[in-house]
């Protein structure tokens, strides 16, 4: 008798014109003995091109139409409850929530391992709410190889027709400190030496990676948006749920409703990146922050722009600290040169900031008016713009990273090397760790509960552990009476003398959101009109995101009672979720009708996915939630 194969469920989203596939293990038809284990990943993606209507096809050519769809009815649409309809359900080994550098890699980690064992029906599945593999990535970043050469050791060979194309070796190092008008160099600490690493385009590199995913077997879902996680009755993590589609804003069901989808897991891997949905709630069910301290967040700004020739130096890669950020605020910026004639630039805003005046949309354009900065970029076009929170937390805010049925990996943890400015070598290789505690742990466990104890052994031992205790105290150095210029000294006392084996450790301040003091404590900040030029204003910008969010869907970004927001909000911050949002989706509107002469508004549409309000709203009541998937930002730089 032959073995079984899954059927292939394939979903078409008829609000949109592409079809999802999804490969279906319930149900299971005979394979015919000539038809290799290979051949099961080509099955399911013959299911890709457009179909008319949404079927799963057999081996033997017969098809099977799934239905998930539920024409509106007018005389119960206010009753409908979506969870009356029974989701259909995915049972693979390992479900990975999130398809960037972490996800990724613990998934071809994973399929390289069941390779080489010759287990190819070793299912590993990658969800990914970016219509595309990338497009939620924010391009431009200097990347140090160490994880992807251990991945992939022929990555950049020219003799390897997959290699990555796309990499500008740094060749120059700068450090600077910024007044207002002027550019002063100064010593670079060892860890921010690049020499070796390279420029790259993050959005091209996480495609890349997803190509190579599939090359080994991994099953990769872009346009799958993980909303809701999944228990089995002993507590531990059975999988993830997608959202449901096709509900109006109202809540009520259209004509293009369909019901999510469940993927159940032996091991469920969250590598959505800094503060995810999901990640959020699994932490906080597991209490694994219960031996670490709280994390703490940067709001990150960038754009990519076409320079001129003359003015392009290849592979040079400049940081600075200093102007516009005033010396109370924790923060830095940037600029690489790649490609032929491209150059990166951004802004990093420590979100633990006190003056609700302050925009970091704003500081970011005001940064680009500074001489080192705009003597590079007048002539130039802007072609791509997008903002994210970072992590900053560092040593002190790991939290415990494996939990019953599951694990954090990449950002989802939090393994940025703040003062190094790189984090994606440390996500893809926390990602490697935890593929290979879960191929030991499912190899040695069949049945019950999945822990993996390996891999937070694996992390103590890494080169992530010494790399972020090293610089712990960097960081939190700059919570001083000095601030900037306490930070300063106290880190190169540490860096280039203690060396980063001192015995102490020091606590982050007040949690992000708690740092923000009223209004009334500090003069309005009043920023420059944008000149079109060198500085845009806030839509122009997002226009620059690609983003786009259906209008008739429920609101992805939760606030219970937005009256209630306002009258806590309103009267201390004097509307500071329009100034700290970096897309312009805050508003406080005039009207004369509301207590307090405004009435809070919310833009969904314009939405990016930093994470920023969720973040640092002060009474912490705006709960980001994914949208439909295939929605948001689509960061494409070429």
């Amino acid at each position: 008798m032959s073995a079984p194969v899954p059927v292939s469920r394939c979903v078409q989203r008829s609000s949109r014109t592409m079809v999802r596939c999804a490969p279906k293990r319930a149900a299971t038809i005979a394979r015919p003995a000539s038809m290799a284990p290979a051949s099961r990943r080509a099955a399911s993606s013959a299911f890709r091109p457009m179909l008319s209507m949404p079927m799963a096809r057999s081996a033997g050519g017969s098809t099977r139409a799934f239905s998930t769809t539920r024409p509106r009815a007018t005389d119960d649409a206010d009753t409908f409850d979506p969870a009356s309809i029974e989701r259909e359900s995915d049972e693979v080994d390992v479900c990975i929530v999130g398809g960037g550098p972490a996800g990724l890699s613990a998934a071809i980690r994973l399929k390289q391992l069941a390779n080489e064992a010759g287990n190819e029906d070793f299912r590993v599945l990658v969800l990914e709410k970016a219509g595309d593999m990338g497009a939620h990535i924010v391009s431009g970043a200097v990347i140090q190889p160490t994880a992807v050469s251990e991945l992939f050791p022929d990555w950049l060979d020219e003799s390897n027709p997959n290699r990555f194309e796309h990499a500008t070796p740094t060749t120059v190092d700068r450090m600077r400190f910024l007044t207002k008008s002027r550019s002063f160099p100064v010593p670079a600490p060892p860890q921010m030496s690049n020499h070796g690493n390279y420029i790259i385009s993050l959005n091209q590199f996480v495609k890349w990676l997803g190509e190579r995913a599939e090359e080994v077997g991994v099953e990769v879902y872009p346009g799958f948006a993980a909303a809701e996680v999944l228990y089995n009755t002993d507590g531990s993590v059975k999988g993830v749920a997608t959202n449901d589609l096709g509900i109006a804003r109202d809540g009520k069901p259209k004509d293009t409703f369909e019901r999510g989808m469940e993927f159940h897991a032996r091991v469920t891997m969250f590598g959505e990146g800094c503060h995810g949905s999901l990640s959020k709630q699994v932490i906080n069910k597991f209490d694994l922050r219960s031996d670490s301290q709280h994390q703490t967040y940067g709001l990150g700004l960038k754009e990519v722009w076409e320079v001129d020739p003359a003015k392009f130096e290849k592979g040079l890669a400049v940081h600075a600290m200093g102007y516009p950020l005033p010396r109370d605020v924790y923060g830095g910026s940037f600029m690489y040169h790649f490609g032929d004639n491209m150059v990166t630039l951004g802004l990093v805003v420590s979100l633990d900031y006190e003056n609700p005046w302050l925009s970091p949309y704003q500081e970011f354009q005001k940064m680009k008016k500074h001489p080192m900065f705009s003597s590079v970029l007048e002539g130039g076009k802007c072609i791509s713009y997008g903002a994210r929170a970072l992590i900053e937390g560092g040593f002190q805010s790991i939290p415990k990273v494996a939990f019953p049925g599951g694990a954090l990996i990449g950002d989802s943890a939090g393994f940025v090397n703040v003062p190094k400015v790189k984090g994606t070598h440390n996500a893809m290789k926390s990602g490697m760790l935890a593929a290979e505690a879960a191929w030991t742990a499912l190899s040695a466990n069949n049945d019950g509960t999945v822990f993996l104890y390996d891999y937070e052994d694996k992390l103590r031992k890494s080169s992530i552990w010494k790399e972020l205790k090293e610089v712990r105290n960097l960081r939190p150095s700059f919570h001083n009476p000095l601030g900037l210029y306490g930070g300063l000294l106290y880190s190169g006392i540490d860096t280039f003398l203690l060396k980063g084996k001192t015995p102490w450790t020091f606590k982050h301040g007040t949690p992000d959101h708690a740092a923000t003091k009223p209004a009334d404590k500090f003069p309005k900040i009043e920023y420059e009109k944008p000149d079109g030029k060198l500085t845009f204003d806030i839509l122009t910008s997002v226009s620059r995101t690609g983003t786009n969010h259906e209008e008739d869907q429920p609101v992805h970004l939760q606030v219970k009672d937005w009256d209630e927001h306002t009258d806590k909000a309103y009267p201390p911050f004097k509307g500071l979720e329009n100034r700290f949002c970096p897309a312009g989706v805050y508003e406080y509107v005039e009207d004369e009708t509301k207590p307090h002469g405004v009435r809070f508004q919310i833009n969904a549409q314009n939405c990016i996915h930093c994470k920023t309000c969720d973040i640092k709203a002060p009474q912490q009541d705006i709960n980001w939630q994914v949208p439909q998937g295939g929605e948001g930002p689509k960061y494409y730089m070429t």
